[in-house]
């Protein structure tokens, strides 16, 4: 093995420790419950689309990521159940990390994060479905159905890992708030209250 090589080992190998450490940080953070496998697929999802070629993809060359309605379409219409399952894992994890990683971008664009959620969880459940009654299928069907039910959860989990000591703004405040109306995230609402500001479905309940 070369020394270009080891030294590229070692920094995936940092890497992936580093988000180990987030993942397992906010988790607690949120109060989130999560079994060994499916914390190990987070870091997995993580240090993959780390590497830009990994989360842009694109057949014809260019870098660029392709629509989600793009990606479920191509799921449905493969009569092949391994390359129907293959996508869909691709459409889940594309959804979790964009909804995780760029939610606050979501402001500039046609789509929100909301979407990507709905998106994301139907992928996984989708995905948790094909599983069952398959020979050693169950233990990759209690996977997906976990991150298809704390797929919000997840979203919060991704959103404090991306967010680690990074300053908040005023413009960052109000989205916080939209995305608390959209998604009722438990994490948007707790940045809310510690900036001193209290959705207003909860002044109702004042």
């Amino acid at each position: 093995m070369s020394s270009d090589e080891q030294a590229s080992g070692i920094a995936v190998m940092n890497l992936q420790e580093f988000f180990r450490d987030s993942v397992q940080r906010a988790l607690h953070n949120q109060h989130v419950l999560l079994d060994q496998q499916a914390e190990q697929y987070l870091v997995a999802l993580l240090t993959r689309f780390a590497r830009a070629e990994a989360y842009f993809e694109g057949s014809d060359g260019r870098r660029g990521q392709r629509p989600l309605a793009w990606l479920l379409a191509e799921a449905l219409e493969s009569r092949d159940p391994g390359v129907q399952r293959e996508r869909m894992q691709r459409l889940g994890d594309v959804s979790l990390f964009m909804a995780g990683f760029f939610a606050q971008s979501f402001a500039r664009k046609l789509v929100d994060v909301d979407y990507c959620i709905a998106m994301g969880g139907r992928a996984y459940g989708t995905l948790a479905q094909s599983w069952q009654g398959r020979l050693r299928g169950a233990v990759f069907s209690l996977l997906y159905t976990e991150l298809a039910g704390k797929f919000q959860r997840l979203v919060d989990v991704l959103n404090e890992v991306a967010d680690m000591a990074k300053p908040v703004s005023d413009v960052d405040v109000l989205r916080l708030y939209e995305i608390w109306q959209k998604t009722s995230s438990p994490r948007a609402r707790q940045l809310l209250v510690s900036r001193g500001i209290l959705p207003v479905q909860d002044l109702a309940h004042a």
